[in-house]
């Protein structure tokens, strides 16, 4: 009888660590590491998250900057330019979301010469080249 409590207790125990393993899991569920592995590739190395999001952590971090320094140039576009100025430097360059264009294109839809569209992306740039360097 003595036996059988010892392994009952044995197996209250075990269950118990089973379940603080399990509770312990699911908190981390949901979280993604850079380096967990994911797979490998065709030469059996081991692949990793970060190896297929991007090639070494100077790509995530200029990714980062990118993208802090295009909400930036959006900002200013917003606040320095013109209506004009904002929508020939959007159509020049693609901005939200548009086709880019020629000078002549631009031209024909707001119906000046191109040389006017080209004085205004020159001055436009020259305006977002000044507040940047500020």
């Amino acid at each position: 009888m003595r036996c059988l409590q010892g392994k009952t207790g044995l197996l209250e125990r075990i269950a118990n660590e089973i379940l603080m393993t399990l509770r312990a899991a699911k908190k981390t569920a949901n979280q993604v590491y850079f380096q967990e592995a994911i797979g490998s590739d065709g030469e059996g190395n081991e692949l990793t998250l970060l190896d297929v999001y991007c090639t070494d952590a100077d790509s995530v971090i200029d990714f980062v900057d990118k993208k802090i320094q295009s909400r930036k140039l959006y900002d200013k576009i917003d606040e320095v330019l013109t209506p004009r100025e904002k929508t020939v430097i959007c159509l020049r360059y693609g901005l939200y979301n548009s086709k880019e264009m020629t000078q002549k294109s631009i031209a024909e839809i707001l119906g000046v010469s191109r040389s006017y569209i080209s004085r205004i992306e020159k001055k436009s740039v020259q305006k977002l080249q000044k507040v940047f360097i500020e």
